[in-house]
């Protein structure tokens, strides 16, 4: 059972101006609180050393290539332990878990400012260190996301998600700007100290958290990869959720066009200065985000899941494919700002689809899967995108991916229909 009564009969509706605002009520839940609670504080710290890895590696070769090699070295682990990670998250108490890789990441955030308050200098010391924190961190996501559908009730997962989404996504847009003013003050080293300090908030939430362990009348398992297997199996055999992950691969490796950023700052919205147009572009798609969170009243209540997602992934094309057309720079802006509020629709009722369709012993391998392919994707766009980009030009490639979003998206839906009469 959950730690919560889920009984629908208790569902209260919001009334006046309050169904358009973010819909709070899951934080009337003490547990959902500590843990929502925390991820306040990491949201920006974690987006701090974001900034400053990349900064660091850049600063001791003076090539991006490296910046690039480095993201790999992140990747590889946070694919292999996502999908293990999950698979251990549906076999342990989720709590211990979460306390295990919350020490983890905070202590590699204060080895990374170790390395650098000590001047090390090494590329290699630096790509271990950030193998080890995304090892640490595919392993805590999908723990954390399983955790969620234990601590509210099921009606009320769009508004958990919406909530958890929009301190991510504001996070993503305060963690950048604060490491730009706080580097020429502090320098570079501090921004890990201050990551590891805020990650001790986490761990004091998570260890305040009921145990989670697995649900009585659970099979008792060892977390291998045949575990890991049967999660992909389930996966296909449920269409509904193979659906939610394809609409995102849809989404992110077709309209994605991050990659291209750069090249239209320089080049199409260049009058506006390269620097104030790219921070721009970049701050866009989560400001929308977060825009979207604030008004999830607008959306939470729905119960036609797979419909609002297949909806939220439509609009994210057709945002693309205007952001594609954009002469100007505001405009362009404009048209990434609704594409980052069709995306937190989007993020918000995939994530109730998984926490809601999967059943418990299975949550942790999907959401496993779902870390995977969060991450995954954006990087796979800018691969797709950049080579494109190159042949074609960037509006080209931009509008062009847009417009495939659009066409997969339909063709799916109307081939599954169960998809979008999912509730």
């Amino acid at each position: 059972m959950n730690l919560i009564n889920g009984d629908a009969s208790r569902i209260t509706h919001r009334t006046g101006w309050r169904r358009w605002v973010a819909d709070t009520r899951p934080l009337r839940h003490l547990a959902f609180r500590r843990l929502w609670s925390s991820t306040i504080v990491t949201a920006v710290g974690s987006q701090l050393t974001a900034v400053a890895v990349p900064k660091q590696i850049y600063d001791i070769t003076g090539s991006s290539a490296w910046v690039g090699y480095a993201s790999l070295a992140g990747l590889v682990p946070l694919v292999i332990f996502a999908l293990w990670g999950g698979a251990i998250a549906d076999s342990v108490d989720r709590r211990k878990l979460l306390l295990i890789t919350n020490v983890g990441i905070a202590l590699t955030s204060l080895l990374f400012w170790v390395q650098a308050f000590s001047g090390a200098h090494s590329v290699l010391l630096l790509m271990v260190l950030l193998a080890m924190q995304q090892a640490f961190y595919g392993i805590n996501q999908p723990t954390r996301s399983a955790s969620i559908a234990r601590l509210v009730p099921a009606h009320e997962l769009p508004a958990a998600n919406a909530l958890g989404a929009t301190v991510f996504q504001t996070g993503a847009i305060i963690g950048p700007l604060l490491a730009g003013v706080l580097i020429p003050v502090i320098g570079l080293p501090e921004l890990y100290l201050i990551d590891s300090i805020g990650l001790c908030a986490a761990v004091w939430a998570v260890w305040r958290l009921p145990a989670l362990p697995p649900l009585a009348g659970s099979t008792a398992r060892r977390a291998g990869w045949r575990e890991v297997a049967a999660g992909f199996r389930y996966i296909t055999a449920q269409r509904v959720l193979l659906l939610s992950f394809l609409a995102d691969i849809i989404a992110m490796v077709f309209g994605m066009p991050r990659a291209l950023f750069p090249q239209l700052a320089a080049t199409a919205y260049a009058p506006w200065g390269s620097g104030f147009a790219l921070g721009l572009l970049y701050a866009a798609i989560p400001i929308g985000a977060v825009a979207g969170g604030l008004m999830s009243g607008t959306f939470s209540r729905a119960r036609r899941h797979g419909l609002m997602v297949a909806v939220a992934v439509v609009g994210w094309g057709l945002a693309i494919v205007g952001f594609g057309l954009s002469a100007g720079l505001w405009w362009a802006a404009a048209f990434l700002a609704v594409a980052g509020l069709a995306d937190m629709v989007s993020m918000v009722f995939r994530g109730a689809i998984l926490q809601s369709a999967a059943t418990d012993d299975m949550r942790g391998r999907m959401q496993g899967v779902f870390t995977v392919v969060v991450a995954g994707g954006p990087r796979l766009a800018d691969l797709l995108h950049g080579t494109i980009g190159s042949v074609l030009g960037p509006r080209t490639a931009v509008a062009a991916g847009g417009l495939l979003v659009v066409a997969a998206m339909l063709a799916l839906t109307a081939a599954v229909p169960e998809f979008r009469r999912y509730r």
